[in-house]
């Protein structure tokens, strides 16, 4: 059961993932979250080193959608700013809009990855999914309060998945979590 909560990869932000290891592991699809993965929470404007990730990622063929909980007007600003698709109010980690965004994207779950700053949204709808799942920091300590208590949460279960050693001590660290 706490195999559903652990990502695939864990990296510092989503500039730092590297495309030309996805594509060579397979995968050409990407369905992103937005708050505080893509931009800091309640942000409007896109960093531009996010935006020069999104735009090689295109030229190398990926394919991109977002998936996120956040409003329809905000999140599809966002979308239409970068030029992707987008399934906003998404109710993650249900899986429709998951299927939602495959459909989309016209790809099927072992040829995907999603992108998220959050173990109990992003990771673990991926992961029910069976999509690769890359868990980021958040890009800002601002967040929704409940976020805030669900953040604590989750460093226990990633505290668990390196006792269990599903994690490795430098994933755990990306965190800030001493062992």
């Amino acid at each position: 059961m706490i195999d559903l909560f652990c990502p695939d990869q864990c990296v510092g932000s989503v500039v730092d993932i590297d495309l030309d290891a996805l594509w060579r592991r397979g995968i050409r699809a990407l369905i992103l979250d937005v708050d505080n993965t893509l931009l800091a929470w309640e942000a409007e404007e896109i960093p531009a080193g996010v935006k020069a990730w999104v735009d090689r990622a295109r030229e190398m063929g990926f394919r991109m959608c977002i998936a996120s909980n956040g409003t329809r007007s905000r999140v599809m600003r966002i979308a239409e700013h970068l030029g992707v698709p987008a399934i906003p109010k998404a109710v993650k980690p249900r899986k429709r809009p998951f299927r939602r965004a495959l459909e989309m994207l016209g790809v099927t779950p072992e040829v995907t990855a999603v992108v998220g700053d959050q173990l109990f949204t992003d990771v673990l709808g991926g992961n029910r999914m069976e999509l690769y799942t890359i868990l980021i920091n958040p890009v800002s300590r601002q967040e929704l309060r409940t976020t805030k208590i669900v953040r604590k949460v989750e460093k226990k279960v990633l505290t668990r998945l390196y006792r269990k050693g599903l994690i490795d001590e430098d994933e755990l660290a990306l965190r800030g979590i001493e062992r």
